[in-house]
């Protein structure tokens, strides 16, 4: 507020606010000017994307439909069974885990910052990174791909579910431990009714994220609908690529609507 004689004038920031936004413009301008300049965007290749770009799918049109039947379809039953099976290791290891992190399920701290550090470094590595040193160990294929989605998910379900398990009521859980109900029956009968929907959405976010995130692992050797993508792109075979390009669209809205019609009902 500044003031005039007689007169009061409201102003919606401070000084010392108003200098701090102009400091945080400032820096974001000049980080994204020295992003720009490192990154060495060359003019010319960039006025010539637009015309590059529509050359690109003039060569994708007409589709090879039958690299559908020689390639594709059975990448394709591979890409969906890498994501599911990906899903349910991650389940499985998640769940144990996510009851550790849960603090109000297992007291001890150092069990908890241990959970805690599986979590948060299984999904810091990026899926690709993973395939690559799976690739690495057992050599490309579904293989490589399934545990690539599996470790990775392990931390994105686990510490959704943890933080589920730490929202629970603490009304139903201490009506079961004062009727001295052992730990088994305060899991089943006291958090999971509570955790149950989210359990469920979990998995199944996880596993459409997944079938997303399968369709590439093949680019690195992870199997799946990529290995169909990177072998028609190395022979530049346009035509091919625009139809696996085209195939990957579909699956995913597919999985969307089947994800979402699946939540609707249990959750």
């Amino acid at each position: 507020m500044s003031g005039a004689i007689g007169q009061h004038r409201w102003q919606r920031f401070s000084v010392q606010q108003r200098l701090a936004r102009f400091t945080a413009y400032l820096s974001a301008v000049a980080a994204v000017v020295w992003a720009a300049r490192s990154v060495e965007i060359i003019p010319e290749f960039l006025a010539d994307a637009p015309a590059q770009t529509a050359d690109l799918f003039r060569r994708m049109w007409p589709f090879d439909w039958s690299y559908y039947g020689r390639e594709v379809h059975a990448a394709l039953i591979e890409t969906i069974h890498i994501a599911t099976l990906g899903t349910l290791l991650a389940i499985a290891f998640a769940v144990p885990i996510a009851l550790l992190a849960a603090r109000n399920i297992t007291p001890s701290k150092t069990l908890n910052l241990i959970a805690t550090f599986v979590l948060v470094a299984t999904r810091s590595i990026n899926t690709l990174l993973w395939a690559l040193l799976f690739v690495a160990i057992f050599g490309p294929g579904a293989l490589a791909g399934m545990l690539a989605i599996g470790f990775h998910s392990i931390g994105f379900v686990g510490k959704l579910l943890a933080e589920a398990l730490e929202e629970t009521p603490r009304a139903p859980i201490d009506a079961l431990r004062a009727t001295g109900a052992p730990p088994a029956s305060i899991l089943s009968k006291g958090y999971w009714p509570a955790v149950e929907p989210s359990f469920w959405g979990i998995a199944l976010l996880r596993w459409d994220i997944n079938i997303r995130e399968s369709a590439v692992l093949g680019l690195v050797g992870g199997g799946g609908i990529g290995m169909a993508l990177d072998t028609a792109q190395n022979n530049l075979y346009w035509d091919q690529v625009g139809l696996v390009l085209a195939v990957i669209f579909a699956v995913v809205i597919v999985t969307e609507i089947i994800t979402s019609t699946i939540r609707e009902r249990l959750i």
